[in-house]
């Protein structure tokens, strides 16, 4: 069974930076676009950042822009989201996604999650 693994959250203060990665297994993760998404407790979950399968194109949730990036490496299988100036809103349980396309849609299939915490 292909699995999608997430890791690399942690608690930092605002203004802080985290990269998170997205490591999946299988031979097919470059026939897809990837995404990350955020879910917040009480709050329905949210798109971050999509990229699409050669990583030529991205896409960015407008409350993101300028401060997150995704990026991917298929010979490695994993895909990454290096998040600056990280602000206490951005505490959420992160998942990464496959999809069609930099900007989806986007598939019903997530890893384990990793936890952000952003302090104020």
């Amino acid at each position: 069974q292909v699995q999608l693994v997430e890791s690399g959250g942690g608690l930092v203060q605002a203004g802080g930076s985290l990269r998170l990665s997205c490591a999946a297994s299988g031979r097919t993760f470059s026939s897809y676009a990837m995404a990350w998404f955020r879910q917040a407790p009480g709050k329905e979950r949210e798109f971050v950042a999509g990229i699409s399968r050669s990583g030529f194109s991205t896409y960015y949730a407008d409350s993101v822009k300028g401060r997150f990036t995704i990026s991917r490496d298929n010979a490695e299988n994993t895909v990454y989201l290096q998040m600056n100036s990280l602000k206490p809103e951005a505490t959420a349980v992160y998942y990464c996604a496959p999809g069609r396309a930099a900007n989806g849609p986007w598939y019903d299939y997530w890893g384990q999650g990793t936890q952000v915490t952003v302090s104020s």
